[in-house]
């Protein structure tokens, strides 16, 4: 095969998004929703409640939302993120705000050459509606060296791709760890503390709350009819916005669960000491975390109905807590109100009247 058609095939790969590592982006098709597909009452506080990897900020605002996981979406997406306005706020105070953003990892942005004469450009693409036509702002923002850039962008009632070019940032390297230096974020609400300066488009700056929000864009709360869908984010490398990058559902997952794992009464092993009532069992993660995450654990119904299970007896648990935690494992010490006459190995066993859900954070 020529060198001519070798190129000419990597160019039809690419118009047809097959290059793969091009998207910054987890979860940009809103495919993965590990902790549920809807949440109401958003607005209230900052937090993950649906998709994975979009996390809502928010400030002093009374605007509500819905935020769901839909099957609604261009040719080509099953998914987006919607959110539908519940509360109206149309009295803003200057503090008011409210978005969404994603948190990237340092480590994983060293290609951009940020804060060198080399940096690169950044290009943002993303296909939104809404209920009405409206205008937001996008902001790309340095969290080591706390330097924004921001663009504002249109949405109508039908789905649109919007494109968004990034010029080079030559001053401020990212760190090269684990933690938050960069993200993105769309603001799609914001009181005069954050409009009422000079929105200085696609320019690098120390971030200035005044400059950050376009100054006439509009408050998603403006009315319990407005609604934002968004789907296929895609944050790349270059001046150029390529095709969505598809991943498929299992490479999707694994990515999300580098930040966030739940399980719904996940199978524990461990085993039983001779004569004490203390326990421990726990269970090998399938992803590595990011960090040593934190656990959350919520149980419903009946707690007698959790045991340690040797092969032979049931032990009731009297109570149950964290007790070791790694990026890669989470362990936990059972309280039994019995104690076995040997030691045995053990596993956790639940009737169907209790679950017990596991949250497992290691989030920006």
């Amino acid at each position: 095969m020529s060198r001519a058609r070798d190129l000419a095939d990597l160019g039809g790969s690419a118009d047809a998004g097959g290059l793969t590592g091009r998207n910054l982006i987890i979860n940009g098709a809103m495919t993965v929703a590990q902790r549920g597909t809807s949440s109401t009452g958003v607005g209230s506080a900052n937090g993950y409640f649906t998709v994975d990897r979009f996390q809502v900020f928010t400030g002093s605002t009374a605007g509500r939302a819905t935020m769901s996981q839909v099957a609604d979406g261009p040719d080509g997406f099953a998914n987006s993120l919607k959110f539908e306005c519940t509360t109206s706020d149309t009295t803003i105070a200057a503090g008011e705000n409210f978005g969404i953003l994603q948190i990237l990892e340092g480590q994983d942005l060293q290609h951009l050459k940020k804060g060198t004469s080399n940096a690169e450009s950044l290009t943002l693409s993303f296909y939104v509606k809404g209920n009405a036509s409206a205008t937001y702002t996008v902001e790309m923002k340095d969290n080591d060296n706390d330097r924004i850039n921001t663009q504002k962008f249109d949405v109508t009632t039908s789905w649109n791709r919007v494109s968004l070019t990034f010029v080079p940032d030559t001053t401020g390297a990212l760190d090269n760890d684990n933690l938050g230096s960069f993200q993105f974020g769309l603001w799609l609400h914001a009181g005069s503390d954050f409009t009422g300066g000079t929105f200085a488009s696609n320019t690098w700056a120390a971030k200035t709350n005044g400059n950050r929000v376009y100054s006439t864009q509009t408050s998603f709360f403006d009315s319990t009819s407005r609604t934002f869908f968004i789907t296929g984010v895609q944050l790349e490398v270059g001046e150029t916005a390529t095709p969505f990058e598809h991943r498929s559902y299992g490479d999707e997952l694994a990515r999300c669960q580098r930040y966030y794992q739940q399980y719904l009464n996940p199978p524990l092993r461990g085993a039983m000491s001779a004569g004490s009532a203390a326990s421990r069992a726990g269970m090998i993660l399938p992803v590595p975390m990011r960090a040593t995450p934190s656990v959350t654990m919520t149980q419903t119904g009946s707690t007698s109905h959790a045991a340690l299970f040797n092969g032979a007896a049931s032990y009731t648990i009297s109570s149950i807590q964290a007790s070791y935690l790694a990026d890669f494992c989470i362990e936990f010490d059972f309280n039994l109100a019995s104690a076995p006459a040997a030691a045995t190995p053990a596993a956790l066993y639940q009737s169907s009247t209790l679950q017990s859900k596991f949250a497992v954070s290691a989030e920006l």
